[in-house]
């Protein structure tokens, strides 16, 4: 089969959503499909073209920028070449340029899934404002198009207002989640190199306002009251993201504040993440608002045996519930959020599950086997209603 994926922003772009994407078309690739991702050359040193993975990656060139947005000019043109080339879409929301790729799979009579991943939430600001309405506008008109959308979890599927709309076109699929795994040396000198000595709080993600760091920070003077050694290891990009320089400097003063006990790694690579995650005590997911879904390094850090706290959302909240490998906590509550890294600390053992537990329910394989089975599903329909 010949799989068209679209979204605004690819690797080496690091975002859950292109991490997701990059997962499941390689997976796809390897399972014999040709898949070609279409996507922005958000930046110019980046090629037009390139393979990677055994994916074809074709990127429009941006002429400008509305916030985390971008215009490009030869997108629909580059929509319209390759859409005629593949027998069907992956759509992934949230993306400005939906509703026109969903049109033209309509009209070529492909199916065309939509995977939505969270709601888009941009700072306040009036152009903002303007921004946050017309993607929701175009998400809506791709919704409408979409032949099915797919929601990471029925708990994030039943409280999105958006998903409502569409019920009868949800399929839930669980997101594509793998972690190499490191060598008892690798772990060991990961701990070495970043002198690693009292309890090791761990967060993945960019700094980014939606992901809560703030909430980590005013929980941090409880936690260390009991534990004056505790260290917060921060991976993932933290300098110059995009759209987050306002966010990062208003917390400038609290990262300086907490120096000793709170270190950047920046963005790892797979094997370190390998060994990353086994060397938290625990990792924390304290997000604020429906632009996170799921979060999927929770169940990266399960797999290496690492327990999480989350954020009581819709959907980030399922990792914990469906393992017991955790705890979940109010949003925005700094005080729940110490108190629940206290007790997980003390109490570790109690929440580690075994990794073919955790791995028996998540995997880059089954999701990309479900999507498989789905485009299949939905090829045969259309292929049963064409006129003989």
């Amino acid at each position: 089969m010949r799989i068209l994926c679209a979204l605004t922003y690819y690797r080496p772009y690091i975002s859950g959503l292109t991490i997701y994407v990059q997962r499941l078309a390689t997976a796809l690739a390897r399972r014999g499909h040709a898949v070609t991702v279409l996507t922005s050359q958000y930046d110019p040193s980046l090629p037009l073209t390139e393979w990677m993975d055994g994916v074809r990656v074709v990127r429009a060139p941006v002429l400008a920028r509305v916030s985390k947005g971008v215009i490009m000019p030869t997108f629909g043109w580059l929509a319209t070449s390759l859409a005629r080339n593949h027998d069907a879409m992956s759509l992934h929301l949230p993306q400005f340029d939906a509703p026109g790729l969903a049109l033209r799979g309509r009209l070529l009579r492909q199916p065309v899934v939509l995977t939505y991943h969270s709601d888009l939430q941009l700072p306040f600001s009036m152009l903002n404002t303007v921004a946050n309405r017309v993607v929701d506008a175009a998400n809506l008109a791709a919704g409408v198009l979409a032949t099915r959308i797919v929601a990471y979890t029925r708990d994030f599927a039943d409280h999105s207002p958006y998903l409502r709309r569409f019920h009868k076109k949800i399929v839930v699929i669980p997101p594509p989640v793998e972690v190499a795994e490191a060598t008892p040396e690798e772990i060991a000198a990961f701990r070495e190199r970043w002198n690693l000595r009292g309890p090791v709080i761990g967060m993945a993600a960019r700094l980014a306002a939606e992901k809560g760091v703030e909430v980590l920070l005013k929980a941090l003077p409880r936690v260390l009251a009991v534990y004056p050694e505790a260290r917060v290891l921060f991976a993932g990009p933290h300098e110059n993201v995009l759209g987050e320089e306002a966010y990062a400097q208003r917390l400038a003063p609290e990262f300086a504040r907490f120096s000793r006990h709170w270190t950047f790694l920046g963005t790892l690579g797979p094997r370190d993440m390998a060994a990353f995650f086994p060397n938290l005590d625990v990792i924390v997911v304290p997000s604020l608002n429906s632009t996170e879904t799921f979060g999927l390094v929770q169940v990266e850090a399960m797999l290496c045996g690492t327990p999480s706290i989350a954020s009581a959302l819709p959907g980030v909240r399922q990792p914990v519930h469906q393992t017991g490998m955790g705890e979940v906590v109010p949003v925005g509550d700094s005080d729940a959020l110490a108190a629940a890294i206290l007790r997980v600390i003390e109490l570790r053992e109690r929440y580690v599950r075994p990794r073919a537990e955790i791995a028996a329910k998540f995997s880059t394989e089954r999701t990309a086997a479900a999507y498989e089975q789905l485009f299949e599903t939905l090829r045969s329909r259309a292929a049963t209603r064409k006129p003989s």
